[in-house]
């Protein structure tokens, strides 16, 4: 046997390794995007729940934010009224 009649049986050979890897590491791979679906999947239902707490935060603070803005426009109100000045006729042809 020459060298020129191994060379092609060890290159398929080890092309045979080489696939047998890549099969190996493809469905040890399948398998990680599973357990990634699966851990993703559950953060999303997780993120899911909560979003009824935050709602009910967003329109509480909505709420406090309506209320307090009433607040302050009747005490500003209140105090124009207080101090507003009176206007005299001798103030109009000035």
């Amino acid at each position: 046997m020459t060298f020129a009649e191994v060379l092609p049986i060890i290159l398929y050979i080890l092309g045979i390794i080489l696939m047998v890897i890549l099969i190996i590491l493809g469905l040890r791979l399948i398998q990680v995007f599973d357990r990634i679906e699966a851990l993703l999947n559950n953060i999303e239902d997780k993120v899911n729940s909560l979003n009824n707490i935050f709602n009910v935060i967003n329109k509480t603070t909505t709420s406090i934010d309506f209320i307090s803005a009433r607040v302050v426009n009747g005490v500003v109100s209140v105090f124009d009224k207080i101090f507003k000045r009176k206007k005299r006729k001798d103030d109009y042809y000035e």
